[in-house]
């Protein structure tokens, strides 16, 4: 495929202006939209094939939060869109100032795996609000899914407005080569760190939504049996494959018996007796994740799980582990769940301070004090307390990573800023012309100036 002839088609396209008119965009949305519906049974079939999601799994945590970002979208894109004005400096006088929303272009989306669906036409409906051309490259390892949202984005759109990419891991880096007006990348710290490198060679702005080890933290102030039922919910969606999936909990050791109880609890009530059977129980994605996540468990306390029928793994804990043990030199990335005791939450603060900052972050406590103290004195990417994932789900709080785990965020308004040009424009007007800014500036005028501008 001739990448440099499909990027100038897409600028081509973008340059005759129709991209900008809110007809277009509008029309975009409710057409993405109208096709997700269409298409949902066969985005059903190839997360099942993937990744073994439920259709219920499916729609919670792909389709219905896509569903409910072109909604928003909708809602407000007119809003979005109006040009602001905004204060003028007195010394500009007569004048005014203002802020236009501008496209960037053509824009690049790489999505993972993961979320193959969700984490591909989400940010594309940033894309498409915010009135760009865009090219999707899926993840070559979801191959189903990606087969499905080329067939749906081509049911809608002209390739040179919006098109799909599929195939391996090197196609996306020659695509990475091309000169795009933004490229978007969700997936890991090393392939993130190559993304940065490679556009760096023509100076393309980037939004990384990359990982880590996100911490949970356990206060003795919580609902012990609610709070193991919530962490194993954000543990066990997706099996684990999820990059704000609480990664291990740091509890405090008279806590730890009660909460593996609860914890089988819940996965008992969510998977039956054995998880490796449930048939809404996903699976891992490939035989080397297998091998790697079961690689990570050997010589620990397994005191819940530690199975694999080769294509799922059961729900795990381990337990006595220590930030040296080599289930913590990795983002695990599936249903392991690593146990830490703490005693001293500023021992805890001042460990995670000299940790790479993580994408997410969750705190169980009903002290109101203890809860400041923590958020106030840890970075990271976003966060929920006394639950996990679910500040993901709001399209009023920006979700994006901060240091290693990425930079920029999406959702709601910002998805549409993340794909904008915010152009600052100031109007003059003809009709007032102070002497006092041209030479020879008197001794007043330069009084005058001096007063204004301090």
């Amino acid at each position: 495929m001739d990448f440099t002839m499909l990027v100038s088609q897409q600028k081509t396209y973008y340059h005759t202006g129709v991209t900008k008119t809110y007809e277009h965009r509008i029309k975009a949305l409710k057409s993405l939209k109208e096709a997700i519906i269409n298409f949902e049974p066969k985005i059903y079939e190839a997360l099942y094939a993937d990744l073994g999601k439920s259709k219920e799994e499916a729609f919670l945590t792909e389709i219905g939060l896509v569903l409910s970002e072109i909604t928003e979208a909708i809602k407000h894109l007119k809003h979005w869109m109006k040009p602001k004005r905004v204060k003028t400096p007195l010394v500009l006088f007569k004048a005014k100032s203002m802020l236009y929303r501008d496209p960037l272009g053509t824009v690049l989306i790489l999505s993972p795996w993961n979320y193959p669906f969700q984490l591909a036409i989400n940010p594309l409906v940033g894309a498409l609000a915010a009135g760009n051309t865009a090219i999707v490259k899926p993840s070559s390892s979801s191959e189903q899914t990606a087969k499905v949202i080329d067939e749906m984005l081509k049911s809608v759109f002209e390739p040179q407005f919006v098109t799909t990419v599929l195939g391996s891991a090197t196609l996306a880096e020659q695509l990475l080569h091309e000169k795009v007006d933004h490229i978007f990348f969700t997936g890991s710290i090393p392939v993130g760190k190559k993304v940065m490198q490679i556009a760096s060679e023509n100076l393309t702005p980037i939004t990384l939504e990359l990982g880590g080890k996100s911490p949970c933290i356990i206060d003795l102030e919580t609902d012990i049996e609610m709070t193991a039922k919530r962490i194993a919910f954000g543990k066990l969606i997706n099996a684990g494959q999820t990059c704000i999936a609480p990664d291990y909990v740091l509890i405090r050791p008279e806590l730890k018996a009660d909460f593996i109880q609860y914890y089988q609890k819940a996965v008992k009530s969510f998977y039956g007796d054995d998880p490796l059977a449930a048939a809404h129980y996903p699976k891992i994605i490939s035989q080397r994740h297998v091998e790697r996540l079961m690689g990570l468990t050997q010589n620990e306390q397994i005191v819940l799980g530690g199975k694999t029928d080769g294509i799922k793994i059961a729900p795990t804990i381990l337990d006595n582990i220590t930030f040296d043990s080599k289930v913590m030199q990795e983002e695990i990335f599936g249903p392991i769940l690593p146990l830490i005791d703490y005693q001293n939450i500023d021992d805890v603060i001042d460990t995670l301070r000299t940790k790479d900052k993580p994408l997410a972050f969750y705190l169980f406590t009903n002290n109101k004090a203890f809860q400041d103290k923590v958020i106030g004195a840890l970075s990271f990417g976003g966060g929920t307390v006394n639950d996990t994932l679910m500040h993901f789900a709001s399209h009023y709080l920006g979700f994006g990573g901060v240091g290693h785990s990425g930079m920029g965020n999406y959702h709601g308004i910002r998805s549409f800023n993340t794909f904008t040009h915010e152009k600052s424009v100031l109007i003059r007007s003809i009709r007032v012309d102070l002497p006092m800014r041209y030479h020879p500036i008197s001794k007043m005028s330069d009084k005058i100036v001096r007063r204004i501008l301090k």
